[in-house]
């Protein structure tokens, strides 16, 4: 295998296939194990599996290749919490991983919230999904890429998203 330098070590030949097809207005969704990803792929989005990897840590990679878009307004969307996940003062800790890594990337951003549904509508129409292992999150990235990160907690979801050029 022909190591590529400066690519991220954790983005497979299939994910690094994906991104680099994109173009402005696609999107891509980075989600958790328990998302529903094989039923919005029967919409039309390309199935990536990143079993054993973290929303977090595909979001480090990835941001390292693709620029922000920082033209859209509300670039960066995650999926609202329900209605009793509200009541009871639900925290999304992976909320600020995410925060954090958009920071280190030299984005500053605001997450907008998004209802659970329409971020599932909202994925049918992405480029691709890509499915990791982990609990802990979905995203959708846009070339001129909307990365929605969504956390699916307790049967809960939330999501963001983010803008990017590719």
């Amino acid at each position: 295998m022909v190591m590529l330098k400066g690519i991220p070590e954790l983005l497979s030949p299939e994910l690094l296939f994906a991104l680099a097809k994109m173009g402005h207005g696609d999107e891509i969704v980075l989600a958790d194990a328990n998302f529903p990803t094989s039923s919005i792929c029967q919409c039309g989005p390309v199935e990536v599996r990143a079993d054993g990897l973290s929303i977090p840590q595909l979001l480090e990679s990835i941001l390292k290749l693709l620029p922000l878009d920082t033209y859209e307004p509300n670039s960066v969307v995650i999926m609202d919490l329900v209605e009793s996940d509200k009541a009871r003062g639900l925290q999304i800790p992976v909320w600020e991983t995410y925060k954090s890594l958009l920071l280190k990337a030299g984005l500053k951003v605001d997450l907008e919230n998004m209802e659970r549904f329409a971020f599932y509508e909202r994925a049918k129409k992405a480029f691709a999904v890509v499915a990791t292992g982990k609990v802990t999150g979905f995203i959708v990235k846009e070339s001129d890429f909307i990365s929605q990160l969504a956390t699916f907690l307790e049967g809960h979801l939330s999501t963001l998203g983010l803008n990017f050029f590719p």
